[in-house]
């Protein structure tokens, strides 16, 4: 009797182990390292896929992993930089980063196919870390067969942001931080 009572007390304290664990996991997913916003929406499009629509193969891991043209509209008069955060927001280990740029010139309004990998672009913006700790953007490569949906949000920031060397999400958006005057988003999917 008494090894059935320790038993079932294990039990109890490993389901609410578990259920602790899962709390913590949602709450970080939605609450963890946001994301700054505003209230002023810039559109955002890309002229490779609709928003809602499936990425063409040639920007993820199967095919050339190429970044996708991105262009934008209705920047506040006041815009100084932009900021570009890309995530997998599906993925089951918070949200994977695929692409952060920031210092992007407002003008002109786009960012062409297939940048580099590198820290510095042509045009002076700077890329850093995504979640495979490489400099730029890394395409698409969700596990399994269901569809994923890539968000591609953009800021409008009052500012041009000074960051070390090679920062990652978390301090890009904590210098954003106070700076943002309107955002917007793309959203893509990918199914293998």
């Amino acid at each position: 009797m008494r090894i059935l009572k320790k038993s079932k007390t294990r039990s109890h304290r490993s389901l609410f182990v578990r259920l602790f664990c899962v709390l913590l996991l949602a709450a970080c997913q939605f609450g963890c390292s946001r994301e700054p916003q505003a209230s002023a929406t810039i559109q955002i499009l890309s002229p490779d896929f609709q928003s809602g629509a499936a990425i063409p193969k040639q920007f993820t891991c199967d095919g050339g992993g190429l970044s996708p043209a991105l262009s934008w509209q209705n920047l506040p008069p006041n815009t100084k930089s932009l900021a570009l955060i890309m995530n997998d927001s599906d993925s089951l280990f918070g949200r994977f980063v695929h692409w952060i740029s920031y210092n992007i010139s407002p003008q002109p309004n786009h960012l062409q196919e297939g940048l580099p990998t590198q820290e510095t672009l042509p045009n002076s913006a700077k890329q850093g870390l995504n979640s495979d700790n490489a400099i730029g953007y890394t395409g698409p490569c969700p596990p399994g067969s269901s569809a994923h949906h890539y968000v591609f949000a953009i800021y409008a920031l009052d500012t041009v942001l000074s960051l070390p060397p090679r920062p990652s999400k978390k301090e890009l958006t904590n210098a954003m931080r106070g700076h943002v005057l309107a955002t917007g988003q793309l959203i893509g999917q990918y199914h293998r």
